[in-house]
């Protein structure tokens, strides 16, 4: 799923592994539920049928990728704008991928349904341990886990969402842009470079906006990549 990252406090080296594995868990599907349920209250304030966020979610499951889609259509954007942005910010999976490919299993319908749970947590569950069945039961646990939660929170926040109505008199209509910040904020603080594309882009979209369809300044905005590798 997912642009939006987590941080657990330190391990309990006293538990035993499993246990400590299921609790991590746990608090990472807490935490995953709380922006499900503000996901599915936004898309449905934004205008959208209840039962389209929740087939998103279960066809898509990557946050970040479905808050920006939802995004561009709040904003008037068409279905390819936001398909491109979506696609365009869920690139990174396939890096996670070849790093967790051995977790997935040897069979074809294990790797198919495994290739759909590939997340940043459940990469981060995988890539802390180096034994193989530690890292295939940390996969599996962490994606079904993170899966069931995301998909039933996004439920009962579109459920919610449309009982409530307007949507905006409670905040939530910040929930887009705190968003797609936390997902920035870390890359920023990578170095110089990054700073300079995520200010390069930010002009870019800013210019553009005024006189483009919702979207696609977004993707004009990958332009400050440029200044990346000049760095």
């Amino acid at each position: 799923m997912r642009t939006v990252q987590r941080t657990l406090g330190p391990t309990d080296r006293t538990l035993p592994a499993d246990r400590r594995l299921r609790r991590d868990v746990a608090l990472v599907c807490l935490a995953d539920g709380v922006v499900g349920l503000s996901f599915g209250a936004v898309a449905v304030a934004s205008g959208l049928p209840w039962w389209l966020p929740v087939l998103m979610s279960l066809l898509v499951f990557a946050g970040s990728a479905q808050f920006s889609a939802v995004a561009v259509f709040a904003a008037g954007g068409g279905p390819v704008a936001a398909a491109a942005t979506g696609l365009l910010l869920n690139t990174r999976t396939a890096a996670f991928s070849l790093a967790v490919t051995d977790a997935l299993g040897t069979s074809w319908p294990a790797r198919l349904a495994g290739a759909h749970l590939v997340t940043d947590e459940t990469a981060a569950f995988v890539l802390a341990r180096t034994d193989p069945e530690a890292r295939r039961r940390a996969f599996w646990l962490s994606g079904l886990g993170l899966f069931a939660a995301w998909n039933v929170s996004v439920l009962v926040g579109a459920l919610a969402g449309s009982a409530l109505g307007d949507t905006d008199r409670f905040g939530l209509d910040a929930a887009f842009p705190a968003v797609l910040l936390a997902l920035v904020l870390p890359a920023l603080r990578d170095g110089r470079g990054a700073r300079r594309a995520a200010a390069a882009g930010a002009a870019i979209a800013v210019a553009a906006t005024p006189f483009l369809p919702a979207g696609v300044p977004v993707l004009l905005a990958l332009g400050g990549l440029a200044l990346t590798r000049r760095s």
